[in-house]
């Protein structure tokens, strides 16, 4: 069976905010997942590939410059090859960028990317709750950025004041108010929200996988950050497309990554469906089944959430013209 596409996520964010430390956070708790790194440091030494060597399996780095202006399509998609070509190909890649590189242009860049074993993973901002509302109020296009996010992380949260903070939110869901935000210390973001554990060969040890997390629910051990709410949904039955795409689109406050299976028809394929914030995506799955999804928030109203979700379980199919909903979701490679 080939190997899912290898997601990847940009880490982005000011000088400063905490992006090489988020990424060691992912780095050392990263629960069985091979990432491979691909660090911009701005300058001639490259002092964040220091920070995080020895703890990654594969890893790339750029000097002097930002990756969005020293780096063509074709010169991304050679690196990328080079992560996912190896004989222990990674399962994840994650960019750290320059803190001066353009979001915009980085998304623009995988996107655009060639090579059919990665797909787009989202965008994680990094905040810096001790100088962002300083740094927004001199570099206005810094706003605009937060505004590209799938996912904002508010760092150094041990460094301010509780009452900063909440400036700092109301910056954040002024510029991105689509995109779930996380209040970290020292970069302490759950790789779960970002990634999924990848299935291995049945004949020795695996990760967990889509499936497994569904039978995990009474048992909170350490993929999930106690402050997490997760709960999860299974039927077999359909879902509304309609309905189940305008959640994702607009999930509740508080809803950082939805993952699992879909099946929107008696009888049809159904979908894996993964979101990191308000990026989604989606592509068929190799095996037929029914609907089983996972929800992982922080201040989640679990209730109103899974109410949501419920309200969508119908018996009939999709109709021709709900199904076009899905293929406008659905990665290019898949239609």
């Amino acid at each position: 069976m080939s190997r899912s596409a290898v997601p990847v996520v940009l880490v982005a964010g000011y000088l400063g905010s905490g992006k090489t430390t988020l990424l060691n956070h992912l780095l050392r708790r990263n629960h069985g997942i091979r990432i491979g790194v691909v660090v911009n440091d701005f300058g001639a030494v490259d002092i964040d590939s220091m920070l995080v060597a020895g703890q990654v399996d594969s890893m790339i780095t750029l000097g002097n410059g930002c990756l969005c202006c020293a780096v063509d399509t074709e010169d991304l998609d050679e690196m990328f090859g080079a992560l996912t070509a190896t004989s222990a190909a990674v399962d994840a890649i994650v960019v750290e960028a320059s803190g001066v590189a353009e979001p915009r242009a980085l998304i623009r860049m995988v996107v655009a990317s060639t090579d059919s074993r990665i797909r787009y993973g989202g965008m994680v901002m990094v905040a810096d709750a001790l100088h962002v509302l300083e740094s927004t109020a001199r570099h206005q296009h810094l706003a605009q950025h937060l505004g590209l996010a799938d996912l904002v992380v508010v760092n150094k949260a041990d460094a301010v004041e509780p009452g900063r903070i909440d400036e700092v939110l109301t910056l954040v869901r002024d510029a991105a108010p689509a995109a779930p935000t996380v209040v970290t210390s020292r970069g302490a973001v759950d790789v779960s929200l970002l990634l999924d554990p990848p299935e291995r060969p049945d004949d020795g040890p695996r990760q967990l996988a889509l499936d497994d997390l569904l039978r995990e629910q009474d048992d909170p051990h350490d993929h999930l950050h106690t402050s997490y709410e997760t709960f999860s949904v299974e039927t077999g039955d359909c879902l509304d497309p309609r309905a189940f795409f305008e959640f994702l689109e607009n999930p509740p406050p508080g809803l950082y990554r939805s993952k699992g299976f879909v099946r929107f028809g008696r009888g049809a394929a159904r979908f894996v469906v993964q979101t990191v914030g308000v990026h989604i995506d989606v592509e068929t799955a190799s095996s037929r089944g029914d609907t089983a999804l996972v929800f992982i928030g922080s201040g989640l109203d679990v209730a109103a959430a899974r109410a949501r979700i419920e309200a969508m379980i119908r018996t009939e199919s999709a109709t021709d013209a709900e199904s076009l909903v899905v293929h406008r979701f659905l990665r290019t490679g898949d239609r």
